[in-house]
This record gives C-alpha cells, structure tokens and sequence, in this order.
C-alpha cells in the first residue's frame, strides 16, 4: 500500500518515520548529529538537580550527548511513538505543545530547542514559552533552518531527492527562520542570543552517502546562510559559559 499523501511538516509522519530514530544510516541520521553538535553548547550543571528541557524531544537523540552533564532530562512533544524511544532512552518526557509547554516558569537550567523552529507556525509562542520556562542565568540552545534561497534548494530540493536524504515533505520552507528574527524574538523575553553557522564536514559527508555508517561531524561555519546554531542566557542572573563560549 502506498504511503498517504500528506502536506508538508505535516507532524503525522513522525508516526510513520517512528523507525527511523535510532536506525543507524536512517533517515533521520542527520538529527543525531546535529544533536551532538547542540550539546557542545551546554555546559556542565552548575547545581543538583539541575533541569534541562527538550522542547521538541522527538526520539531522544540529545540524551547519549548530554548524559554525563548532570542534568535531569525533560522532553516535551507531541509524538507519542517519539516519546516511547525517548523514555527507552533516560528521557523523563512530558506529551505536551511547544507554543503551551506543561512546565512551570522559571523551572529550566538549560532550554534545547533543537530543529524545532522550522517546523512552528507560532514562532513568537514558541520563544515565549523556551524563555518562560528559563531560569534567570539559564541557557537556551538551538539550532535551525535559516530562510534563504540556497537553505530551500539543500534541505528541500537536494536532501529530499538524495536516497537515504530527508524525508520526503518533513520540512515547509515557508517556515524556515531568518537569523535576525529569532534573534528579535528571543531579546523580547530577556535572552541576547550568539548565532553561527553549522555545516557537515565534507569528507565525513561523502563517505556516508556512500556507505551509510558512521557519524558526520558537524563543525561551525561563518555562512549562517543554511543551518545555523544560537545560543545565550536569561538576563536576571550571572553568565554560565559553555565549552563554546
């Protein structure tokens, strides 16, 4: 039977792509590395008991990289299936929205929206909620989809042709978020965010479209033109620097 025809980021082929998670070589592999490449960003816990929450979890794919940091790991999402493989894998998960997220204020050490903005169409909501539930002198880290011409050709028209690429209709590059704004958002609610590219190393890259194992390094780029990182910390309390500043 063929597959349903959705529309783009239409959340219900999370369901269908509940395999992929943790396949090595899937067709989420990408998310694994950009998730290792996140957690660069997050420092050690400053305190016990120290929270991190996951906005937008998915499988879990942030929790072998941030295990070793003292954190107790929060995620939140809408996927059922996701949040199975997430719970399989340390996370203590929560069922919940993004643009509502079932925390209370001020409760989080560490925010991680990894390669969520993309995908919302409320992206003041989103930001709001990711700093209301920072502390003061908490960190939020995030990395995403900037809305360029040469980002909708790689991640749309490229990877989705690629065999083994991103899925097909994952993404809608009418959400796709410029720098600037995400910067504007986030000063709104108190956080002064650093922005810098991310890319995948050439080399690593090729041998895996060739053989499918592996893990691609990510490394930081001055080009912010496709995927980019961002980071900063709640105004209200002291810097808590991470190993990249």
């Amino acid at each position: 039977m063929a597959p349903p025809v959705r529309v783009r980021n239409d959340p219900r082929q999370y369901d269908e792509l509940a395999g992929e998670w943790w396949r090595p070589g899937g067709a989420l592999a990408a998310l694994h590395w950009i998730a290792q490449a996140r957690a660069g960003l997050i420092p050690p816990a400053a305190r016990d008991g120290a929270l991190l929450v996951d906005v937008g979890c998915g499988g879990g794919l942030l929790a072998p990289h941030v295990a070793r940091l003292g954190y107790r790991h929060v995620g939140v999402d809408l996927t059922a299936s996701a949040l199975r493989q997430a719970a399989a894998h340390g996370v203590a998960v929560l069922r919940g929205d993004a643009t509502a997220l079932p925390l209370p204020d001020a409760c989080a050490d560490v925010v991680s929206a990894g390669e969520i903005f993309e995908h919302v169409r409320d992206l003041p909501a989103v930001v709001r909620e990711a700093c209301r539930v920072l502390r003061p002198g908490g960190r939020l880290v995030a990395d995403t989809v900037n809305a360029t011409a040469l980002a909708r050709f790689l991640v749309v028209t490229v990877a989705e042709r690629i065999p083994g690429g991103a899925p097909p209709g994952i993404h809608d590059p009418a959400l796709f978020v410029p720098p600037a704004r995400l910067v504007d958002e986030c000063a709104r609610h108190g956080v002064a965010l650093r922005v810098r590219g991310l890319r995948p190393a050439v080399g690593p890259l090729l041998r895996w479209l060739v053989t499918r194992r592996g893990r691609v390094p990510m490394v930081a780029s001055r080009s912010t033109a496709v995927l980019y990182q961002a980071w900063g910390v709640r105004a209200g309390g002291g810097p808590r620097e991470g190993r990249d500043g």
